[in-house]
């Protein structure tokens, strides 16, 4: 039985003929590519990405981007998903860099990943048709029943992996106070409910005004800023693997005026909620 942590939701090889292009893609989970022969391109909210042989590349949850691939272009992929009821998230913490050199045993690593899990190929390349809510349950279902020895090696190997990227990696917040420290993860804990900034503060013995002052000093955000980009981190992940409406979503998450948490959505996301949700149709309606 798998613990919990990181799941291994996909891993393959695959080969494209100019035909790996797709746009607008954004996912609750996280991708490592090792790429072996041709080229391709990554576009991302910050630049373009050339993606180009014996190298790794990783893309972190809900980072909108999209595939550019004119000519033969073949890889190794890997799908994991972090478990989002931790209070400390590594793929989360930490903003990775997106290119790193791959060594032989890199090569090795992945290549005994897929020899351990030879069912976790995708059946189809287009993430339309397996970046949704059935395709993400049953792949974490699949993996919680993973013989415990397989499970253990599968972890190691995506621990191993991604220590690779964590090497060169930086903490996105260096909290050097322990009241923040714990505020953050109380945050990640109660997303859904309506956190107000008094009580945070009482949590903290601060007053409000010191209290936001203490926080934007170690997270560089405002209290304010940091929930509402971790509501609709989980907004997205509920678009993912439920077929609530829009509006039942954004009242889970304790919004009480939808068109502001449309507007909030786009804003952090880039895509609107009912866009976002477009991008996700499962393969049984297709």
């Amino acid at each position: 039985m798998a613990s919990e942590g990181l799941i291994l939701l996909n891993i393959g090889h695959a080969v494209h003929y100019a035909d790996w292009n797709y746009k607008n893609v954004n996912s609750p989970f996280a991708r490592i590519y090792l790429v072996d022969k041709g080229e391709a391109r990554l576009h991302l909210p910050d630049g373009v990405q050339q993606l180009s042989p014996r190298n790794l590349y990783i893309i972190p949850p809900f980072t909108l981007h999209s595939y550019e691939c004119d000519n033969y272009y073949s890889l190794f992929y890997i799908h994991m998903y972090e478990n989002q009821s931790l209070a400390h998230r590594i793929l989360e913490d930490y903003i990775f860099p997106r290119e790193i050199a791959a060594t032989a045993f890199d090569r090795a690593l992945v290549e005994r990943l897929l020899e351990i899990n030879p069912e976790r190929e995708l059946k189809f390349y287009d993430p339309k048709q397996y970046d949704n809510s059935s395709s993400l349950i049953s792949n974490i279902s699949k993996y919680a029943k993973l013989p415990l020895h397989i499970s253990i090696e599968t972890k190691g190997i995506l621990f191993q992996l991604l220590s690779r990227f964590l090497e060169k990696a930086a903490p996105k917040n260096e909290i050097s106070d322990n009241r923040i420290e714990y505020i953050l993860a109380y945050i990640r804990k109660n997303i859904h409910r309506a956190l107000k900034l008094e009580d945070l503060a009482k949590r903290c013995n601060l007053s409000k005004d010191h209290f936001i002052r203490l926080f934007h000093k170690e997270v560089n955000l405002t209290p304010t800023s940091y929930i509402n980009q971790k509501k609709i981190e989980q907004a997205q992940l509920m678009l993912h693997t439920t077929d609530a409406m829009i509006k039942d979503i954004s009242f889970e998450l304790s919004f009480n005026d939808v068109s502001y948490f449309n507007r909030l959505f786009k804003k952090i996301s880039g895509l609107s909620p009912s866009e976002y949700r477009a991008t996700d149709l499962p393969e049984k309606n297709r």
